[in-house]
């Protein structure tokens, strides 16, 4: 069916494969900050859903030299003073949590920074004149997290507290290599041919569980998030070593019958103890688990691998949302997450 280029634009009425297709420009955006002449003993970036995603992708690269938490609710950590970088992120601008935590982190005299396309967290942004991220306009903050990675690492540069060096110069050589890495999985490409339409054709009609090392965890976040808002199906992910002290014996039992996909997202660079992880758990749960799909992230750098493993799940999670019958992106009464905003408030 996924060779079927009119089933496949039966669904994609709002070219989602079109603006995953682009998202490698992204890499490249030219954000305008001010100085800042302040140095910091940690900071905090407050977001909910896509608006956190690229903090979390920061913490597997460039990574930071100074304590750096994701707040991913209502609530600050009790730590925030005077001494602390408070990233208020958000693309909408509306997210009541992070407007919430921006309040809290105001009272404490935080050094506050926007990331942000509109809403009230622009408008205070302005009035206040907090040093601004002024995303582009997009329609869902999922498709938009390298805009947000990109004002991140352009901004910890400019603080000195990222832990890699040149890191919005080798950001910016990426974009190629993205670009050039998607053109297997398009639409014009054959199954036999295309990994993630390879991909999706074992997970449809399964329940999707992504295990990762520490590198590629935040992609695995991702890969969740698509499968959840593209492809509308439940999805999870967890990480190793943590697996084999809780969720390892977890599938040993029930339920007995496991309509799951199980996918090991492995990367080059994961510690040799991780690797055999992978190798072991999979041997001891043998009969009991389906047997995971392994995907070996393509690059020869850490940033490589990270963005190459987020770009595949975002096409497979497409093409899974195809195979479901399903439009990846929402519009009107069929997007429940705004239907809970506006009976929340």
């Amino acid at each position: 069916m996924l060779d079927d280029l009119k089933f496949i634009e039966k669904y994609d009425s709002q070219d989602a494969l079109g603006i995953t297709e682009k998202q490698s420009t992204q890499l490249q955006h030219n954000y305008e900050l001010p100085e800042i002449n302040q140095t910091f003993d940690n900071a905090v970036h407050a977001g909910m859903g896509g608006s956190a995603l690229w903090a979390l992708l920061s913490t597997s690269w460039p990574k930071y030299n100074i304590p750096f938490e994701v707040v991913r609710g209502y609530d600050i950590p009790p730590y925030v003073n005077q001494r602390t970088l408070f990233i208020a992120s958000s693309y909408s601008g509306n997210t009541e949590e992070t407007l919430s935590a921006l309040a809290q982190a105001e009272a404490k005299g935080a050094f506050i920074v926007v990331i942000a396309s509109g809403g009230k967290l622009l408008d205070i942004a302005k009035e206040k004149n907090y040093p601004l991220i002024a995303l582009p306009k997009i329609d869902k903050p999922r498709y938009g997290a390298l805009y947000g990675l990109r004002g991140l690492v352009i901004l910890g540069e400019k603080l000195g507290i990222l832990a890699e060096e040149n890191a919005v110069k080798e950001m910016e050589e990426m974009a190629g290599f993205i670009e050039e890495s998607v053109k297997s999985w398009l639409p014009t490409v054959a199954t036999s041919q295309n990994l993630a339409k390879q991909l999706a054709n074992e997970m449809m009609g399964k329940s999707v569980v992504m295990y990762s090392g520490p590198l590629l965890t935040p992609a695995a976040h991702k890969w969740k998030i698509s499968f959840n808002e593209n492809s509308k199906n439940i999805a999870w992910e967890y990480a190793f070593p943590e697996f084999n002290h809780n969720e390892f014996t977890g599938w040993t039992s029930h339920p007995v019958d496991k309509p799951y996909a199980v996918v090991y997202l492995l990367s080059s660079y994961d510690n040799d103890r991780i690797k055999k992880r992978f190798d072991l758990s999979d041997k001891l749960l043998s009969g009991r688990w389906p047997s995971p799909i392994r995907v070996e992230a393509g690059g020869d750098s850490k940033l490589k691998q990270l963005l190459w493993t987020v770009a595949l799940g975002d096409f497979v999670s497409l093409y899974t949302a195809f195979l479901n019958g399903v439009n990846p992106i929402d519009t009107g009464d069929n997007d429940i997450i705004e239907k809970f905003k506006k009976e929340l408030a």
